[in-house]
């Protein structure tokens, strides 16, 4: 059986030891490793173009990632890099690697170009 009252230690405790944090540690010096300069590539771009100004007309579509897009407002192409839109069309769009992520190709037809992200409504 079991009393109803509680016997608990009267005997004062004292506080518990900080903990102490793991010695530090002397960072080794790191091995020298060559670097290599990262020039990007895009699949279908010659090397020459892709290091100058992207000219959309000479790239090839993923051969995944392509998505419809209903463009939302009309838009002046800027340069013959830049896709003319109209409001309502539909068009193939695309993001290519090293690519500003608030641009995209677009394509109508045989026609290729830059458009604006806010522009379109991505679909499927």
């Amino acid at each position: 059986r079991f009393s109803g009252t509680f016997v608990g230690n009267t005997e004062s405790t004292s506080p518990l030891p900080a903990t102490a944090s793991p010695p530090a540690v002397a960072a080794a010096p790191l091995p020298a490793v060559p670097t290599i300069p990262v020039v990007p590539t895009i699949a279908g771009v010659p090397s020459t173009v892709a290091e100058s100004v992207l000219n959309p007309n000479e790239v090839k579509p993923p051969a995944s990632g392509t998505r419809k897009a209903r463009v939302l407002y009309d838009y002046e192409a800027a340069d013959s890099s830049e896709l003319a839109l109209l409001a309502d069309e539909l068009l193939t769009v695309y993001s290519l690697p090293g690519m500003d992520p608030d641009w995209l190709i677009g394509e109508r037809g045989n026609q290729k170009g830059k458009v604006p992200v806010t522009y379109l409504e991505l679909l499927s």
